[in-house]
């Protein structure tokens, strides 16, 4: 990265066009904290913003766990207010990312570890991977990406089986569900991960980005419609000749040539 940011709890590589995050707490199941969620936040808005990327991948650092979901011990006493813990700001910037987010769990995803594979572009796991969700056995919940996301995945029904009686789904199952797209053999996964980010790396960056932005409109409401329409505005206005030939027109008082209009 550019501004060469510095990480204490994840890990940041480029590899050519693709650009990987490390969740690097293996002895605490690689749980997230505060401070984990915010790096993996300011990691996604920096690689966002540069060029060299074209697919970005998530996994746990480790060969026991993906994500456990997050760790509450270092929080105050008073927690009622948006942000304490701010992993709807990490799932957000995995959402407004325009390049895709691949999960490659290499292990448990269970609780929020699982919401986080879920708010991925695609998932990737190897085979002895597990994902559930536990919340209601420790008096937790997720009434936001964890249900609507999991319902769209896998469907209600399935999603309400999860939440109420939370199994553990082994990684075949997972995929059976749709709540997966692939399972590799353990030892393939770095590979096999890496030939799928290659292969999304050669297509088209802006269609990408404009089909993503499409997904998150549906969710999002008017911030996801925004988000979409300001990213296609950046195209148009900047890059086309339409654009360039009306603002010149402006700054010159004349009338605009439409002969240069849909270029």
């Amino acid at each position: 990265m550019e501004n060469k940011l510095e990480f204490e709890e994840i890990l940041f590589e480029e590899n050519g066009p693709i650009a990987k995050i490390t969740l690097n707490r293996p002895d605490d199941g690689n749980m997230f904290t505060r401070k984990m969620c915010w790096e993996i936040s300011r990691c996604l808005d920096e690689v966002r913003r540069e060029t060299r990327t074209r697919v970005v991948v998530l996994t746990g650092a480790g060969e026991k766990f993906f994500c456990i979901g997050g760790r509450k011990d270092d929080l105050p006493p008073t927690t009622m207010f948006a942000g304490m813990v701010p992993t709807l700001e990490m799932y957000d910037a995995i959402e407004r990312s325009q390049k895709p987010v691949i999960a490659s769990v290499n292990g448990y995803a269970v609780g929020g570890g699982n919401v986080l594979q879920m708010v991925c572009d695609l998932t990737i796991a190897r085979e002895s991977a597990v994902f559930r969700q536990v919340g209601p056995m420790v008096g937790s919940f997720d009434a936001g990406y964890g249900t609507w996301y999991l319902e769209d995945l896998v469907g209600k029904k399935r999603a309400k089986e999860m939440w109420y009686l939370n199994k553990r789904i082994p990684a075949r199952q997972a995929a059976d569900m749709g709540l997966i797209n692939q399972v590799v053999p353990d030892d393939r996964l770095a590979e096999a991960t890496d030939e799928m980010a290659l292969e999304i790396a050669d297509r088209g960056s802006f269609a990408l980005a404009s089909v993503k932005a499409a997904f998150l409109a549906r969710h999002h409401g008017v911030s996801g419609l925004s988000r979409m329409s300001h990213d296609l505005l950046l195209r148009s206005y900047y890059e086309s000749d339409e654009a360039e030939e009306l603002s010149a027109a402006f700054s010159e008082k004349r009338r605009p040539d439409s002969d240069r209009f849909g270029r």
